[in-house]
Formats: structure tokens, sequence, C-alpha cells
């Protein structure tokens, strides 16, 4: 009976201890078997990442699948021996906030189109928001961009010849990405804008709208010896004049304005004199009178004049009728010279 009792003890605490090792068995097998294929894959690839390393990745909140597919790609395009990118690296970008994969794949681009690009200036660029990935296609294959952008509801570029015609351009200028710069170089806009006062400059300085015309080629060879790629994230490799056309005759137009003021000050300076020659006029109508004035009352003192003579004596009788006579006689001349004189 006692030999009984122990044989079931024995074999409860051997039951106990394969339950035991079971449950931890189970809980090991839960925690790693969302890491076995990924394991797998790093075995298969020489991804070089253990277990234990993708268990750490889950607790420092690192998304291990990211993470190892980045590494497989990097491992296989040979970026690991070329930028001696680790997977330490590619956790730090990851908990940096940056895109671990367009990272890698922008890195594989550059090295399969022979680049100048390297890990640190790749997770720079990302993690200053740019699309690196992005960036390194637009380098290998440029883009065009439309000139003025039509998205912003401007049509043409309006520029004015040395001759008076506007010309309306649109321009079309490719560009490829200037890896160096793109962390703080200026953007698409800078590109436009600056395109577009190039090209308005160059027709501007223009002798004649006709010579545009003629050589589109000449306007887009003056804007690229401009330089304006400078301080921007691309680099321009060519501006073409996609259409031009003949607007109003701005000089015309601006002659006819000037001349219609002129005429404008013209009439006001004449109508100044008119006004001045009209109050002249009439100072002069009013001198007149006052000197006609004057004479009516020299005349009034002719008599009194007369009658002293006669008190005093000094003017005899015959004396005032001859003087009668000669006031009478120079009234007749002037009655009879006065219609021709008015002529």
């Amino acid at each position: 009976m006692p030999a009984l009792l122990l044989a079931q003890s024995q074999v409860m605490t051997t039951f106990i201890i394969i339950a035991f090792f079971g449950i931890i068995g189970l809980i090991f097998f839960a925690i790693f078997a969302r890491f076995i294929s990924l394991y797998i894959q790093c075995l298969a690839t020489g991804a070089d990442i253990s277990l234990g390393h993708l268990l750490m990745m889950s607790i420092r909140k690192v998304n291990p699948a990211v993470i190892v597919r980045a590494k497989i790609i990097a491992v296989q395009a040979g970026l690991t021996e070329v930028y001696q990118v680790s997977t330490r690296d590619l956790e730090s970008h990851y908990l940096a906030g940056g895109n671990v994969p367009n990272v890698i794949r922008a890195l594989v681009a550059a090295n399969r189109a022979n680049i100048d690009l390297d890990w640190q200036t790749a997770q720079a660029i990302d993690l200053a928001g740019r699309d690196i990935l992005e960036a390194v296609r637009t380098s290998v294959y440029p883009k065009v961009i439309d000139c003025p952008d039509t998205r912003k509801g401007q049509m043409t570029l309006d520029a004015v010849a040395g001759d008076g015609i506007v010309l309306k351009a649109r321009a079309r200028v490719t560009v490829r990405t200037n890896i160096h710069q793109l962390i703080g170089g200026a953007t698409e806009e800078t590109i436009v804008a600056r395109v577009g006062q190039g090209i308005v400059q160059a027709i501007g300085s223009t002798e004649s709208y006709k010579l545009v015309l003629e050589n589109p080629e000449m306007i887009s060879q003056t804007v690229l010896n401009q330089g304006l790629e400078a301080q921007t994230a691309f680099e321009i490799v060519s501006i073409d004049i996609a259409d031009i056309d003949v607007g109003e005759n701005i000089g015309a137009r601006l002659s006819a304005d000037q001349a219609e003021a002129d005429m404008r000050v013209a009439q006001a300076k004449a109508e100044q004199r008119r006004a001045d020659f009209t109050a002249r006029e009439q100072e002069m109508v009013a001198h007149v009178q006052e000197n006609r004035a004057k004479v009516v009352l020299s005349e009034a003192e002719v008599p009194v004049a007369i009658a002293d003579g006669f008190r005093k004596g000094t003017l005899g009788l015959m004396d005032y009728f001859e003087l009668k006579n000669v006031q009478a006689d120079t009234q007749m001349r002037n009655t009879i010279a006065g219609p021709s004189i008015s002529k």
C-alpha cells in the first residue's frame, strides 16, 4: 500500500513537471511563433538577424517585418557591403520616424544607376520629409515641368518686346534631382518662378517680337545661361519654348494714351491762356473807362476855365468865338472821318 501511494505520487509529480514544461513550451511557441517565418527568411537570405534580436525588436516597438524585409533587400542588392548598412541602422531610422523600405529602395536604385548617394545622406533626406525614392527616380528619369503652372490659373507668360508687342509664351522645363542640394534646396515652384522671370526678361531685352518668333531657341539659351538652378533641389536639363502667341500692341496703346494726355495738357494750358487774356481784356476795358472818365472830368473844367478867363480879362469875346469855331470844325472833321477810321 505505501509502495502504491509512492508510485502514484511519482506519477503525479512527473505529470506536473511535464505540464509545467508543456505550458512553458506553449508560451515560448506563442511568443516566437510569429517570428519563426521571419527568422527562416533571415536564415535563407543571409540577413543575419537572430530570433532573439527579432524578439528585442518587438520589445523596442520596432516592426520586425519591416526591418527584415528591408535587410533582405539590402543584402540581396549588396548594400551591406557598399554602404555598410546594419540592422541597428535600420532600427534607428525606423524609431526616428523614417520610411525604411523607401530609403532602401532608393539606395538600390542609386547604386544601380551609379548615383553618388550614401546611407547617411539618404536617411537625412528621408527624415527631412523629402521622398528620397522619387528624388532618385527623377535623377534617373528627368521630369517635365510646365511654365507657367497651369494648375494655378495662369496659362501663359506675358512679356513685352522692345517694339511694344506683347508675346504670350509657354515653356516646358526638363529637370532632374540634384541629390546633394535636396536638403534645403528650393522646390519646383522656385524653378517655375525663375524660368518665368528669365523668359520675360529675355523677351523684354529683344528689339523686335519678330526676332523671338524667328528664333525661340535664343530665349531658351539666354535663360539657361543665367544659372537659375542655383540653391535649388533640381538641375535644369533643358528649357523648351512650347508655344508663342502674339498679343496686343502695348507700345501703340501707350503712345496713344500719352498723346491723349499731352492733348489734354495742351488744352488745359490753352484754356488757362484764354482765361488770362479775357481777364486782361476786362482790365483794359476798365482802364479805358477810367481814362474816359478822366477826359469827361477834364472837359467839365473847360467852361469853368473860360468863365474864369472872362472874369479876369485874360480871354476876350473874339477869342471865345474863335475857340467855338475850332471846336465845330473839329467835330465836323471827326464826323466825316469817323466811319473810315472805324474801318
